[in-house]
């Protein structure tokens, strides 16, 4: 105990030397969210700092967070604590792939989900979040869609709209080992509580849904829900945060392997460490930021239906 204090002092101290603001998300350790400015989404978090007078942003997330981060906030050193954060999914895109699928489907527009790099945001017509990804597709004059990297989130948006949805074969692990039979299974145990799915889980997990959120839907719908029992159907970090929101609601993960080890690789050691040798700075080119910008910038023009 007397450790850990001793690490947050620490970090608050040098947090004050250089003028740092400290963002986690959702999915992080609870004593990491715990020490965060701010706690949220992956873009919510970067947009929410974006005005803020800080030099240093501390990014608790996988790299393709940082990078957003890095995109909207250039003027800003944006350090992630741990180098090796990445995430799968976005991993499971690239450039020369998808250049060559847009040569196959020339009258197609690209929608990238923000969980993907700045190379690949740089590439598409118009960035998306799992909360506004159906008002996205929906805006756009094209009638067939590229919808990068997610296949999960790609079907959603598909019973949502009459565009032909051409789907990447790319998944967040965490979400896709959800299967029907643990819900079925967690229902059995909490038979009182709603289901609440993030749109990255299977069809067949969403099925079984009472609604189906981001994490930020999740929060927002459990806060003001009269329901007193939920079981979660994301990634098991979101808990935490639900139960310091909602001390008088019961929560439940749909399993307990629900856990995305990228999201637990950073600890309160790593944001000292990182705030300590000024590491690891995440920079994004000149020119892909700028085209990120524009994809990112469109999808915020985008009015929201749901």
């Amino acid at each position: 105990m007397q450790e850990m204090k001793y690490i947050i002092d620490r970090i608050n101290s040098l947090k004050a030397e250089h003028n740092a603001v400290i963002l986690a998300h959702n999915y992080q350790r609870p004593e990491v969210q715990d020490i965060a400015d701010f706690t949220g989404d992956s873009l919510g978090l970067s947009q929410q700092v974006v005005d803020s007078d800080a030099d240093v942003i501390v990014f608790c997330g996988v790299d393709f967070m940082a990078e957003s981060a890095a995109i909207l906030s250039p003027e800003k050193t944006v350090l992630l604590p741990e180098r090796d954060a990445g995430c799968p999914m976005a991993e499971m895109v690239d450039v020369i792939s998808l250049d060559d699928e847009k040569k196959k489907h020339p009258n197609a527009a690209v929608v990238c989900y923000v969980n993907s790099s700045a190379e690949i945001k740089a590439q598409s017509d118009i960035c998306c979040t799992s909360a506004n990804a159906v008002d996205v597709v929906n805006s756009l004059e094209e009638d067939e869609i590229i919808f990068v990297p997610d296949k999960n989130l790609g079907t959603y948006v598909s019973d949502f709209t009459d565009k032909k949805i051409i789907t990447w074969e790319g998944f967040c692990p965490t979400h896709h080992q959800m299967h029907a039979q643990d819900v079925l299974k967690a229902k059995e145990e909490h038979p009182n509580a709603l289901f609440l799915a993030h749109p990255e889980c299977r069809t067949e997990v969403l099925d079984l849904a009472d609604e189906v959120l981001s994490t930020t839907g999740i929060l927002s719908y459990a806060k003001n829900s009269d329901a007193k029992e939920f079981i979660i159907g994301t990634e098991n970090g979101l808990l935490h945060r639900l139960r310091k929101e909602n001390p008088d609601k019961k929560f439940y993960y749909v399993s307990e392997f629900t856990v995305c080890t990228n999201m637990k690789i950073t600890t309160l050691d790593s944001v000292l460490n990182s705030l300590e040798k000024m590491e690891y700075v995440i920079t994004v080119p000149e020119e892909t930021r700028l085209k990120a910008k524009k994809a990112l910038d469109r999808m915020l023009a985008v009015k929201r239906t749901m």
